[in-house]
């Protein structure tokens, strides 16, 4: 895989908001990107309240709560743990919604 060095894809560290999502925008076009992206403010509050360095998985709930928070990854990534709180957070969104899920 080229690195970004020798693929000429090289940005300063961003000093503003509008400088980190332009950025952003750009890498979300070349790369492909199908799923939404969400880009951090300048001052990085949601990687401080998330503490997402290391890696870590969050499973949110329907009213916007953390529901599950993994240890750090990728060792720490336990699927059965995870697969636990989808199955506890599953029976209450069908009770609220669709009954076939």
């Amino acid at each position: 895989m080229p690195s970004n060095v020798k693929k000429g894809i090289l940005y300063a560290s961003p000093r503003t908001d509008t400088a980190r999502a332009e950025i952003a925008t750009v890498c979300v076009k070349d790369l492909g990107v199908e799923f939404p992206a969400l880009v951090d403010g300048i001052d990085d509050a949601i990687e401080q309240a998330y503490t997402g360095w290391p890696d870590r998985l969050y499973l949110i709930g329907t009213d916007g709560r953390i529901a599950y928070k993994s240890r750090p990854g990728p060792f720490g990534f336990l699927t059965e743990e995870l697969e636990a709180a989808l199955d506890t957070m599953l029976p209450a969104v069908a009770s609220e919604g669709d009954e076939s899920l």
